[in-house]
């Protein structure tokens, strides 16, 4: 069986390294089983994943064909610039597609950013070369499922993986080859690195935040400012040190440029430690030593829930809500929406509420995640569609 994995973003974003590993150490096999297309090969094999997967080029230089003609008609008589996007990835998408048995679109929540036409482009694509598609790993919102355009696509997969019940509730009726599987990232291992002293001693709080989260904030400010107002209070309160840890390091959206300000806001406080960049493996194993984490970033949340760590989500979509609810019940209290900060200490009150319940959901994490991480429902999907 050979398996493409595309329609990811790079290594860069750590979340993204995390799917492609956890995809793999989920399904199993060796190296030869994958490909991954990339968008970036060079920071892919930075990372480690060519030790895993092939590494393809997910773009190429567009033909000036008659299907650049067709796609620059469509782009300037119809304002539709899918196909004129999608030139961009039709050889690397057509080569891996007649590779491939099986090619998971591995985006994760590519259908929650507005527009999904080049993602029902890809599907299409794959599927004429010969190989079944899955929407692996997803989170969609109810209301852009209620798209016709959007149901039509999703129709058109072989398989829909959905990492939490909120989605799988809404693709089901539209795609019955649907299975409710965790994020494959709880599937990753975690793995050890050298640790700065002042995070080995048992009592870390570990935060992670985002440009994408302050991005969805409806008050200006607020999210920074909950954030420095958490930050002043673990230091004034408690004598946990702070880890302050980035999970997305792109230049366009580099959660360590929030990070520094933060840090330097504190005058570099010795109770600080800013963590540098690693690999997804590392990071998890570095929030694993926290014993309590807010975060920011999907992914550096789930390596803190699937090491059994308390942890506090600060959301903006359905992914964040949904996978709280399947670990706890609710996502009352546990899920934060930046939409919903209208005062500084909203986070800071969020935190003490869960931070003093915190060998509470320790247990409860450790109790949950054995029957939760069960691999077999989509090794069993993944095997009958390889027949």
């Amino acid at each position: 069986m050979k398996i493409a994995l595309y329609g990811n973003g790079s290594s860069g974003n750590h979340g993204c390294e995390a799917i492609a590993r956890g995809t793999i150490s989920l399904l199993g096999a060796d190296a030869n089983t994958y490909r991954i297309q990339s968008e970036n090969p060079a920071e892919d094999r930075k990372y480690g994943l060519e030790e895993l997967a092939q590494i393809s080029p997910a773009k190429s230089e567009r033909k000036k064909d008659f299907r650049f003609a067709i796609a620059y008609a469509k782009l300037k008589l119809a304002k539709d610039y899918v196909d004129m996007d999608g030139l961009s990835y039709l050889h690397g998408s057509q080569e891996s597609g007649s590779w491939a048995d099986i090619a998971l679109s591995v985006g994760g929540d590519n259908y929650c950013y507005g527009s999904t036409g080049i993602y029902a482009y890809l599907n299409r694509v794959y599927k004429k070369q010969g190989a079944k598609t899955v929407l692996w790993g997803c989170s969609i919102e109810p209301d852009v499922v209620s798209q016709k355009s959007v149901a039509e696509d999703l129709a058109r997969y072989d398989l829909i993986v959905a990492r939490e019940s909120i989605t799988y509730g809404a693709v089901k009726p539209v795609q019955k080859n649907s299975i409710l599987v965790p994020d494959p990232a709880f599937f990753m291992e975690p793995k050890a690195c050298s640790l700065d002293d002042r995070l080995c001693n048992g009592n870390v709080v570990g935060i992670n935040i985002s440009p994408m989260i302050i991005s969805n904030e409806k008050a200006s400010g607020m999210a920074y400012e909950n954030y420095k107002q958490l930050i002043r209070y673990i230091l004034s309160e408690t004598n946990a040190t702070i880890a302050l840890v980035p999970h997305v390091v792109w230049s366009s959206n580099d959660d360590r440029t929030v990070l520094r300000q933060l840090y330097d806001d504190f005058d570099r406080d010795p109770r600080l430690v800013l963590v540098e960049d690693h690999t997804a493996p590392e990071l998890k194993y570095i929030i694993s030593q926290c014993s309590f984490f807010v975060g920011a970033r999907t992914h550096a949340t789930i390596a803190a829930y699937s090491s059994c760590v308390p942890t506090l989500v600060v959301g903006y979509s359905v992914k964040a809500r949904g996978i709280a609810r399947d670990l706890f019940g609710t996502e009352d209290g546990y899920v934060l929406p930046v939409q919903d900060m209208q005062q500084p200490q909203q986070l800071t009150e969020a935190f003490c509420t869960l931070f003093g319940k915190r060998q509470y959901i320790h247990a409860c994490l450790t109790e949950t995640l054995k029957a939760y991480c069960d691999p077999l429902p989509a090794i069993r999907a993944i095997t009958e569609l390889s027949k």
